[in-house]
Order: structure tokens, then sequence, then C-alpha cells
């Protein structure tokens, strides 16, 4: 399956190389506004492949995406000193509609699987520029909050955290949400089988994990500038989904008619993925205080769309 991808930075690049080394692409052709950036990328990633699967590694002009069958939009531009939030946020969407623009124009049935940030907004513009239905223009959201969210549970558990089935919903932002009341080892509640373990769940372990999810890209971003590896196996894990029909469930962000009565709102809830992009939302089970959590979430990403016009 041939994956394109749209910004060959640090983010897009770590997502082609988790392509190439899981073998979740036959093809990877990257894009990118600095022609001889998306080359070296191709390169250095090419140099790889021999130490893994097969997988064709090539760079050029949006032309080059032809026949691709995902997309991943990576691309975006900095924030200037001084600038406001919103402002970047104009400034980007510009980018975006220019940027989804070429992609349809080339690869008119492809996938767009976005990746910018802030990226429940960047799907929600995305979604606008491309005329593709909502199931077809999936944001990354909170598919990495989830993964850091499990890994400190298993990490306190002693388990692994492919076994801690829990979610964070919402923004991919600092109003999201994590859903303990759902959270489940095998048939238990985390709970039950912390108490089972003789690894009881405080409240002060609780305060110490949703911290070590909600900060982490803020400590990350602190030490090294920007978070890449993490995202990048997260965008090859859904074009996985895709390629392969999986119909896996992952948290994703899309736009999605009713979030706890907020309309029409780009965030991520528990989503079945296959080759069609996104086949079914789950309605997950809440307590009052993640209900109302969830709704903010909601209320606050809906503030800042309507703030771009």
């Amino acid at each position: 399956m041939k994956v394109g991808i749209v910004g060959a930075g640090m983010v897009g690049s770590a997502a082609g190389y988790a392509l190439a080394l899981r073998g979740g692409a036959s093809e990877v052709v990257f894009v990118d506004y600095k022609p001889a950036l998306a080359l070296a990328q191709a390169e250095d990633v090419a140099h790889a492949v021999p130490f893994a699967h097969p997988c064709k590694i090539s760079a050029g002009e949006y032309d080059a995406l032809a026949g691709a069958v995902v997309v991943i939009l990576a691309a975006g531009v900095p924030q200037k000193p001084g600038e406001s939030r919103l402002s970047l946020l104009a400034r980007n969407a510009g980018v975006f509609a220019d940027v989804v623009g070429r992609v349809r124009s080339a690869a008119p049935d492809a996938i767009l699987l976005v990746a910018s940030n802030p990226v429940d907004i960047m799907t929600e513009v995305a979604l606008r520029a491309s005329g593709l239905p909502a199931g077809r223009v999936i944001g990354s959201g909170t598919i990495l909050d989830t993964a850091r969210f499990r890994s400190l549970l298993g990490e306190h558990l002693g388990i692994a955290p492919q076994s801690v089935h829990a979610y964070v919903l919402g923004e991919h932002g600092d109003s999201e949400v994590l859903a303990w009341s759902s959270a489940r080892v095998g048939t238990e509640s985390i709970g039950r089988f912390a108490a089972q373990i003789g690894a009881a769940i405080t409240e002060d372990i609780r305060a110490r994990i949703d911290e070590g999810v909600r900060r982490a890209a803020y400590r990350i971003i602190d030490g090294k500038g920007a978070t890449w590896y993490g995202i990048g196996a997260g965008l090859a894990r859904i074009v996985q989904a895709i390629r392969d029909d999986q119909r896996t469930v992952l948290s994703c962000s899309i736009v999605t008619p009713e979030v706890q009565g907020v309309a029409d709102v780009a965030l991520s809830l528990p989503r079945l993925i296959g080759r069609a992009g996104v086949l079914a939302t789950l309605d997950p089970s809440l307590s009052p205080e993640e209900a109302t959590a969830l709704r903010r979430s909601a209320e606050i990403l809906k503030d800042s769309v309507a703030g771009l016009g």
C-alpha cells in the first residue's frame, strides 16, 4: 500500500521511519516545500529498509502522491514570537487549505491522516477543505495520550501496557480527559485488578499518572524541543489498521455530530478503524465528572474553531 507524507520534518520523518520498520506500507513518498529536506529524509529512511521490511522510499512533488491510499498531513507553520494562538491557527488553516487542495488533486481517493497541531482543529480545517466524508479525514488525536496513559498504568501495575485497556478522550491538549472509570485489565476494572495484585491506585497515584500523561509533551519539548517518536509510531499504527482492514479500536479525532451536547466538533473518542477509515464511534461509559470534563473539552475546541471564522 502506498502512503504519502506531506511535511518531512521530525513528525513526518518519524512516521515514515516507523512505517518502514513495522512493514506498514509497501511504498512511502515524502513531499515538502523544501524538496531537499524531503529527499534527505527519504534517503535516510531508505537506508534503514535493508534491516527491516521491503518498502520503496522516495521523495517528490505533489503529483508523486498519485495512487496513495493514505496521505499523512504533517505540514504546518511554527509560532512566531509574540504571536497569539488564534493567529497561528489562522495561518495554519491557510497552509492546510492549500495543502489539502493539492493532495486531493493528486490523490482524490486517499484517506487524510492529520498530524499537525493543534490536531483536532486542523482535522476540522482539513475536512472543510477536502469535501470528504468525516470518516476519511482522521486526526491522530489522543492516540499518543492513550499510549502514555496505558504505559504509566502498566508501569505502576507491573504489567505490559498492551494488557491495559484505557483511553484518553477529548482534545489532544490540556483539556483531555483520562477515562479512569472505564479502564480495564482483562475482565477487571483497573481498581479491582490493582487491589488483587497489591498495587492499589490511590489518589496520589492517580494524580501522578494524570500529570504524567497531561504534561508529557511539555517535558519532552523542554528537553529536546519537540516530540516525534511516539506520534510517528501512532501514525504508523493507524495506517496499518487501514491497510489491513483491521477494524481495530483506536482513540482518534474526527468531526463528530454530537459529543455531550456539543454539535459538530472534532475530538477523540474510541473509533473503529478499517480500510474505509473510521467505520464507527464508540460511546464510552463515563462517570459524571468525566462526562462534564468531556463536554468542557468539546466546548473549548468548538470555541477555538469558531474564532477562525
